[in-house]
C-alpha cells in the first residue's frame, strides 16, 4: 500500500515507522537495511519537531507533519496514527502538495492498521 504514496512523479521512497524508530513497512524501491536506518533517523526528526510546538504558541499543539528540504529533494514525515509515522522522500522536481495529499489520503485509507502500540514490558504470566 505504501506504493500509492509514490504515484506522484518525483516521489522516491516511502517508509512506515513507529515513534521509537522501528521500521513497520517500506516501499519496494528501498532495501530493508536502508529503510531501517532511515526509520531510526526520522523518529528523531519527528521527536525534535514535536518538541518545538511551544515555538508556535502552545506546548500542547499536536504535531502533524515535518518537511525537510535539500538541494536535491525533500523528506516528508506525517502522523499516521498513534505513535506511527509515514515518511516519503522525493526529488526536487516533485509537486510537494501532491505528495502530501497522497500521504494524507493513504493515512486516511489505512486508518487503524497504521497505529503502533507503545513498546514496553508486558506481563506474560498467566
Amino acid at each position: 500500500m505504501l506504493e500509492d504514496a509514490l504515484e506522484v512523479p518525483g516521489a522516491l521512497h516511502a517508509i512506515l515507522l513507529s515513534a521509537d524508530g522501528l521500521l513497520r513497512a517500506h516501499s519496494r524501491n528501498i532495501d530493508r537495511d536502508e529503510a531501517e536506518r532511515q526509520a531510526a533517523g526520522l523518529s528523531g526528526l519527528q521527536s525534535i519537531s514535536r518538541s518545538t510546538a511551544e515555538f508556535c504558541g502552545s506546548s500542547d499543539t499536536p504535531w502533524r507533519q515535518t518537511l525537510v528540504e535539500f538541494d536535491a529533494g525533500y523528506v516528508f514525515v506525517v502522523a499516521a496514527g498513534d505513535s506511527t509515522y509515514l515518511a516519503v522522500s522525493a526529488d526536487s522536481t516533485v509537486d510537494m502538495e501532491a505528495v502530501t495529499y497522497r500521504m494524507h489520503k493513504l493515512v486516511d485509507r489505512l486508518g487503524k492498521e497504521m497505529t503502533s502500540p507503545p513498546r514496553g514490558d508486558t506481563d506474560h504470566s498467566a
